[in-house]
């Protein structure tokens, strides 16, 4: 499938079919930045997984083990990493950053943003108070890099969906200071393009609950191949050389390569909930994808006073308002689904939101303000 540009003719045609489930829904979905909705194979990917399992019973492990390598494969492709073993899968995004924070010799320094997600703010936090981590906490918006052994921040602000400025120098300026970069792209990956190898981050977190359609669990951390031998506290029998020999040696053998940040029994249905999402992904182009995403937010910013709506903003547009969340609830009750972070309100149009619909939530948005 190919096309000069994601336009809404041709995503009639070519996108929104395999859609048709999450589309007969009766409500205007503008949380796209928020859970993705999921292509119709989807589900019959994920029946495919469960048959294997009633079919061929401990087989099944085949065709599970072939589709968690293909999400690593994909994913590594997305987000421009040549080492796929470079990709861990990981259910959560904390998860992630415990591996990370328990690789770590001692009583690490953790410089981090006020723009985190409760996911990573609330872990670092907690491990602060049991003494585990040192932590300073700066603002997203004059982020200054100061002593550190740990960087983590996100490359687009889950709140208003700014991208961080100078985020190539950062890295560079961490690395010449001797700390490490973590960085959290769940609002980049798979909506702006993405070359991890690149950026020459240490590690970054990300997932297909948002633009990739995967849903939740089926997450991962990317370990920079420096960093493979680094030896984490959260590990597993997936991470021995040898899993399936079932042998003991001392000291413990990890598997060569990035498999030696595995950890214990995977669940196996997360990939197959994720596949369908990150191949029509990598099918439109995340260029297109984002080109067409810019001209979307254009239209609502002729249409109403958002922010949010240059390049140098990610996939949704804000209003910055003290009642984001009675908005985001009037919205609701008009069969139109936003939501709000804080004193924003934030509205992801997305490749299966027609013109019209956008037109209708911005009418409706504008009657509920002028009330």
């Amino acid at each position: 499938m190919s096309a000069p540009r994601l336009d809404e003719p041709w995503l009639a045609r070519h996108v929104w079919p395999r859609f048709s489930r999450a589309r007969e829904r009766k409500e205007l979905y503008l949380a796209n930045h928020s859970l993705g909705r999921p292509p119709d194979r989807a589900a019959e990917d994920l029946r495919a997984a469960i048959d294997a399992w009633y079919r061929d019973l401990d087989g099944a492990w085949k065709l599970w083990t072939e589709a968690r390598q293909r999400f690593r494969e994909l994913t590594a492709k997305l987000v421009g990493v040549p080492a796929t073993d470079s990709i861990i899968p990981k259910t959560s995004a904390g998860q992630g950053l415990r591996a990370v924070l328990n690789a770590l010799p001692g009583k690490p320094r953790v410089l981090t943003t006020d723009a985190e997600f409760d996911s990573l703010d609330f872990i670092l936090r907690v491990y602060r108070d049991k003494g585990r981590i040192e932590l300073k906490v700066l603002p997203f918006e004059s982020f200054r890099l100061e002593a550190c052994d740990l960087v983590v921040l996100s490359s687009v602000a889950f709140r208003t969906g700014r991208i961080f400025p100078g985020l190539e120098e950062a890295i560079r300026a961490s690395h010449s200071r001797g700390a490490k970069v973590l960085l959290d792209v769940y609002h980049h990956a798979g909506v702006l393009p993405l070359d991890l190898a690149a950026l020459d981050a240490d590690f970054a977190l990300g997932g297909s609950y948002k633009y990739l359609r995967g849903g939740p669990g089926a997450c991962w951390l990317y370990v920079h191949p420096r960093h493979h031998g680094l030896r984490t506290l959260d590990t597993g029998w997936f991470a021995k050389k040898d899993p399936f020999a079932y042998e003991r040696p001392e000291p413990p053998q990890f598997a060569p390569g990035g498999d030696g940040w595995l950890e214990a029994t995977p669940p196996v249905l997360t990939p197959f909930q994720a596949l369908a999402g990150l191949e029509l992904t990598l099918e439109l182009g995340v260029e297109r994808i984002r080109e067409h995403n810019l001209s979307q937010k254009r239209l609502l910013r002729s249409l109403l006073p958002v922010q949010g709506e240059g390049e140098d903003f990610g996939a949704f547009v804000t209003l910055e308002h003290k009642d984001a969340g009675r908005l985001a609830a009037e919205l609701g009750k008009q069969a139109i689904k936003t939501d709000a972070r804080g004193e924003f309100l934030r509205v992801g149009p997305d490749i299966l939101n027609p013109r019209g619909e956008l037109e209708h939530a911005a009418r409706v948005l504008k009657e509920i303000l002028a009330r």
